[in-house]
């Protein structure tokens, strides 16, 4: 299972989870600790923006981060729940969390899981710029991208709420 949360419920999310693996996706110079509980090879943390388009003094995310993800993904052995979070919990994290269960499970199908992400999280809007990367690298010609944009823009807020995204369906 793949649980994602905002920056300010990493801790809360791990300690009820059981999670003893983590990807934070942050901009350079966000404050995050890592969780004690964490080791510190199962802590993957990659510094982008979430920018879709590149823009002056920000990191956009490129091949080589969602590369990392994906490596970091398969080195997961799912015995225990993979915990995902980004600022908000809103976009980088529900990108990295439906790309991994893509990566995870080749045969899951691109618009059942992004409807899947859609229902366990109404704010969920996905990184566009990850999605299109991941697409690429995972060889889904465009289905991954197709089946995000469907789903359209999740509701306004502040950030979302902790849910767990099964990877199997």
């Amino acid at each position: 299972m793949i649980y994602v949360c905002p920056l300010n419920k990493v801790d809360e999310t791990i300690s009820l989870v059981g999670a003893r693996r983590i990807v934070s996706l942050l901009a350079h110079g966000t404050d995050m600790q890592r969780p004690s509980v964490i080791a510190e090879g199962n802590h993957l943390l990659i510094n982008m923006h979430d920018i879709a388009e590149a823009q002056d003094g920000m990191t956009l995310p490129g091949h080589e981060h969602v590369e990392r993800i994906i490596a970091f993904g398969k080195g997961w052995d799912r015995g225990q729940p993979l915990v995902v979070n980004c600022y908000a919990g809103i976009s980088r994290s529900t990108a990295t969390a439906y790309l991994l269960a893509a990566a995870l499970s080749p045969s899951r199908d691109e618009v059942e899981l992004a409807q899947a992400l859609r229902k366990l999280s109404p704010t969920a809007t996905p990184n566009p710029r990850i999605i299109a990367i991941a697409d690429e690298l995972l060889g889904r010609e465009g289905r991954m991208t197709a089946a995000i944009a469907a789903i359209g823009r999740g509701a306004e807020a502040f950030e979302g709420v902790p849910f767990g995204l099964r990877i199997d369906g």
